[in-house]
């Protein structure tokens, strides 16, 4: 392969990768509107080929809405659901799901064409499997989560949601991580102190994102919507009393005790991110050994502030859905931010 067919290839590998990261963030927010909207159970089949097409006739529209009605969401929240209430929860699901096929469209397509044109090295086909892995086990806990609140409790684990959200992102980082490493030019390793507190910020993130699962899971943002204290106490009652009943537990099972952890890790990953943003910008030598990395650092000390305000925001008014989501978006982009930098920090070509 010539030099201009090399680089005509990895451009459209990378093109490919990019689109397939910005569908996950897409659908990602579209699953946050579906939480926050309380569509997530309006559809209780899974169908994978037969469920592309939504029910066009009226007839298929009232069979639709007779399944749901026999869920223990509309027995026990939405009774008073009639068909039109009932279509506009489900259009957000079915996006939501629609998005999940086109996703494996994107990837799979592209990828048989790659591979007969021979655009694809062995570790990137090797690669490219993972991402399928990752990408069939996304649906199916999908559809994992789903399952448990369409038995007698209308509300999914919140374990299982946390999961689904967290493959998500990992799905996203490493097909994001894959396109870098087909971008990333000749430079030099950081020394690997920085590389393990980069490693670090991405695992508190991570962290927190999981714990912001949690939260969306058992509904925890609408109790002690107040900021800096939860209702007057640093540490409210229900914490307490969670944590002398159940242990470490209860700050997993309870409404105040994953609000509790999801605040305080809020103080946790922007105290990281800051501090070594300031240790950066104080040491000419990294900044001269891997160009451009302060300016990594400065959008991840950026992005941090914005979140965390986001979050405080969110809390304050009762997580509206616009701010929920937007919230949503925000750690998606600090996750992004958290993974550039450690491959900038790491790679070396």
């Amino acid at each position: 392969m010539d030099k201009s067919n090399s680089i005509k290839s990895r451009t459209n590998v990378v093109t490919w990768l990019f689109t397939g990261c910005f569908l996950v963030f897409v659908m990602v927010i579209v699953g946050g509107i579906t939480r926050l909207t309380g569509s997530g159970l309006s559809i209780t089949e899974w169908k994978i080929i037969t469920g592309t097409l939504p029910p066009f006739t009226e007839s298929a529209w009232t069979e639709e809405f007779s399944k749901y009605t026999e869920s223990p969401q509309f027995e026990q929240i939405n009774s008073h659901f009639g068909l039109s209430e009932f279509k506009s929860i489900y259009w957000w699901e079915y996006l939501h799901r629609l998005l999940g096929r086109l996703i494996g469209l994107v990837f799979i397509f592209p990828w048989i064409y790659f591979i007969i044109t021979k655009q694809l090295s062995t570790s990137m086909i090797w690669k490219s499997l993972i991402l399928f892995l990752m990408g069939g086990l996304q649906g199916f806990l999908g559809w994992y989560m789903v399952k448990s609140g369409l038995v007698n409790d209308p509300n999914v684990s919140h374990y299982r949601l946390a999961l689904h959200l967290t493959t998500a992102f990992i799905t996203f980082g490493l097909t994001f991580w894959f396109a870098l490493g087909i971008l990333a030019q000749k430079r030099n390793k950081a020394p690997s102190s920085y590389s393990i507190v980069a490693l670090v910020i991405l695992f508190v993130v991570l962290v927190q994102i999981v714990f912001g699962a949690f939260v969306a899971g058992l509904d925890a943002g609408y109790v002690y919507n107040t900021f800096p204290k939860m209702d007057g106490k640093w540490i409210a009652d229900s914490v307490r009393f969670a944590w002398m009943n159940d242990g470490i537990m209860g700050l997993f099972n309870s409404l105040g005790g994953v609000q509790f952890i999801h605040r305080y890790m809020a103080y946790v990953v922007t105290a990281i991110i800051i501090l070594e943003l300031i240790r950066v910008h104080r040491t000419e030598d990294i900044q001269v050994k891997v160009p451009g990395i302060m300016r990594a650092y400065q959008f991840l000390g950026l992005m941090v502030i914005v979140q965390f305000f986001l979050g405080v925001i969110t809390l304050l008014y009762n997580v509206p859905v616009v701010m929920g989501v937007v919230h949503q978006a925000g750690a998606f982009i600090l996750f992004a931010g958290a993974i550039y930098l450690l491959h900038r920090l790491n790679h070396q070509t």
